[in-house]
């Protein structure tokens, strides 16, 4: 149980270091005990274990799950992605970059997607990208 929460806690703090407080504070805000679960799930598994792991910096992680949400088509992820990205590292031609990437290997439609959504993500007011 003490590495579960040393793992929660080590995914929340990465959560917030990749989605920003304000992002993580709605989220936690918003929080059910339907949804709370799969709130562990996510901040353990994927922010806990995965992104917290040092082979990969924040940035190739960002590009990395960027490319992967845009080819399967969750856009809502890729503009939270989209917007994370100033905080790992990644610029928006390192965005394009990973895009054109997913042209080749997923297809031109999800690309395609996944630019306007890039493109209205990066010329919002505050962007930083």
């Amino acid at each position: 149980m003490a590495e579960a929460k040393t793992r929660y806690e080590q995914g929340m703090a990465m959560r917030r270091r990749v989605l920003g407080e304000a992002h993580v504070d709605r989220a936690e805000a918003n929080k059910t005990s339907l949804d709370e679960p799969f709130q562990a799930l996510i901040t353990e598994a994927a922010w806990g274990h995965v992104w917290s792991r040092p082979q990969l910096s924040l940035r190739e992680r960002s590009l990395i799950t960027i490319a992967l949400l845009a080819a399967l088509g969750h856009d809502e992820e890729v503009a939270m992605h989209v917007r994370a990205a100033s905080n790992t590292g990644a610029s928006a031609s390192d965005i394009m970059e990973a895009l054109l990437h997913v042209a080749l290997y997923a297809g031109v439609p999800a690309a395609n997607r996944a630019i306007k959504i890039a493109k209205r993500e990066l010329s919002a007011p505050g962007s930083t990208a």
